[in-house]
């Protein structure tokens, strides 16, 4: 199933040191990453010599960058958006370093138990901004769904997708983010199949929220690989394992939530096995 996917992941969950990401990788047989964070670093705040040194760490282990695991569009919608696009223009420059046309990004948090769409029209004001700049360099911006900000939920991406889609702007699908929206995930996934260009394989329980194994959990991975599977897709599916409390968790999530695995190697070696077994 899926065999014209490449899997990819999240290797700084991993752990933080680069070139422990980079040998778990080549033991996997795992050719791509999702850059989101090396030596401590995250990716918004890599330099460019810095880039251009894992960059060719990489290159010495035939491993390319699948997307920029970018943590643009993770503001609040209130807050400053000309230094945060200052931010996006060198994520931009990074995805180009890299040779990717993806970057993974979201559509800024909103306050607690707002009403989406009295902050649709700010959203897309800012959305449309880096669309355009989007297509000015040629790079393509990957909405997450995501808790708390405006595409949290499936009808609020299919208004971004619907408004925004093209070339230059696709989606994501995560399954777990939705579980712990209290979203079906088969439900959110017809809504969205026309825009889905690439997957994030993490699965979580209805009831807790808890991140568990791919294909373990609410998400309904088999399902919808196999919908995905009929209709020819043959993007991405990038781990996102959210086993091991991994550095920088606690930025990422603002409920990190549950008991995690002490090591991230094992983490995501068990993540990466699960998925391998769903794609049987």
């Amino acid at each position: 199933m899926l065999e014209q996917c490449k899997i990819t992941g999240f290797a700084d969950e991993i752990d933080s040191s680069f070139a422990v990401q980079l040998r778990v990788l080549e033991e996997l047989n795992q050719k791509y990453l999702e850059l989101r964070g090396a030596d401590g670093i995250g990716v918004a705040d890599l330099t460019i010599s810095k880039a251009q040194e894992l960059k060719k760490q990489m290159q010495d282990k035939n491993i390319g960058v699948s997307a920029i695991g970018s943590p643009i569009g993770k503001i609040g919608i209130a807050d400053d958006f000309a230094p945060h696009f200052e931010s996006y223009k060198h994520i931009v420059e990074l995805a180009q370093l890299f040779e990717t046309p993806y970057i993974r990004m979201f559509s800024f948090y909103l306050p607690h138990n707002a009403n989406p769409e009295d902050y649709r029209e700010q959203v897309f004001e800012r959305m449309g901004k880096m669309v355009d700049y989007a297509k000015q360099e040629n790079v393509i911006l990957l909405h997450e769904n995501e808790k708390g900000i405006y595409g949290a939920m499936a009808e609020e991406c299919a208004l971004l997708q619907k408004e925004f889609y093209g070339e230059n702007f696709k989606a994501i699908f995560d399954f777990a983010n939705f579980i712990q929206c209290n979203q079906d995930t088969l439900q959110a996934y017809e809504m969205l199949a026309p825009y889905i260009a690439y997957i994030h394989v993490k699965d979580a329980m209805k009831e807790t929220g808890e991140v568990v194994l791919p294909g373990h959990g609410d998400g309904q991975l088999a399902s919808i690989f196999s919908r995905l599977n009929d209709k020819g897709f043959v993007g991405y599916l990038s781990l996102e394992p959210h086993l091991f409390h991994f550095a920088g968790l606690d930025n990422l999530e603002k409920n990190p939530g549950a008991k995690k695995e002490s090591n991230g190697i094992l983490a995501y070696k068990a993540a990466h096995g699960s998925l391998l077994e769903l794609l049987k």
